[in-house]
């Protein structure tokens, strides 16, 4: 794999969007043979009708959300949170892993986007597990914590939002997912940059996150309450297993 301080910011988008994998033949491979052929006809209908946003390139990649569903499967997930939620990739395919009588609190502060993909997540039937909340996401996190019996009542919790409250984020989900759940973080490899020394070679479009990240990871390292990993698809998907 070339190094990433070598890369122009135009390779590092590139390579962010093939999985930060060392072809595009490669990471086409992975989504026709594995993802593409699994990926329910309503969130592939959502993920077009994606594209046109101007900031597309913002959701769920496909290979990361298909680790996630098999995530939610494998704890029995039934109730759980999102933050960030975009046009709905992840969250629709969270409503369609998760039992009918399941819940998502679902949290982003721009409602418009998240249109996009409702019509799409109300053709699926799945509306009813969803509570959309137009806000920031620490007043909403704080407020629940305020309740003592949601403590610990979460199974999964899933974070693609603003970098800055990554941690901030974290300590609040370690109280709300219970002991043997799972919180997911994307963008951990942040279009590969987090290898880079200095901020100097980050893209512009990077750099304001870049140090953030680079924390978050280091803080996760060497958090006892979680056992950890951290996985190369899409930008980088970080698996916390909640163990205290």
């Amino acid at each position: 794999m070339e190094e990433a301080s070598k890369l122009a910011p135009k390779q590092s988008l590139e390579k962010a969007k093939k999985g930060l994998l060392q072809s595009n033949e490669l990471y086409q491979y992975i989504l026709e043979t594995s993802v593409y052929l699994r990926e329910p006809e309503l969130l592939k209908e959502l993920r077009d009708a994606t594209t046109s946003h101007p900031l597309s390139g913002i959701a769920t990649a496909p290979d990361g959300g298909q680790l996630m569903a098999l995530l939610l499967k494998l704890i029995n997930a039934k109730k759980t949170i999102e933050i960030g939620v975009f046009t709905g990739y992840s969250l629709l395919l969270t409503a369609l892993s998760i039992p009918d009588d399941g819940k998502i609190i679902a949290i982003d502060k721009n409602q418009e986007a998240y249109e996009i993909g409702l019509p799409i997540i109300k053709k699926a039937g799945v509306e009813h597990k969803i509570d959309f909340i137009d806000s920031l996401a620490l007043p909403v996190l704080d407020k629940l914590l305020e309740i003592p019996t949601n403590e610990g009542s979460f199974d999964f919790a899933y974070v693609d939002a603003d970098k800055i409250n990554y941690w901030n984020y974290h300590e609040r989900l370690l109280k709300l997912v219970r002991i043997g759940g799972i919180i997911a973080y994307d963008n951990t490899l942040w279009g590969g940059t987090v290898t880079l020394p200095d901020d100097s070679s980050v893209p512009d479009y990077l750099k304001a996150s870049w140090p953030h990240i680079i924390k978050f990871n280091k803080s996760l390292a060497s958090d006892p309450r979680v056992q950890i990993s951290q996985v190369p698809l899409g930008d980088g998907v970080t698996i916390c297993l909640r163990l205290y």
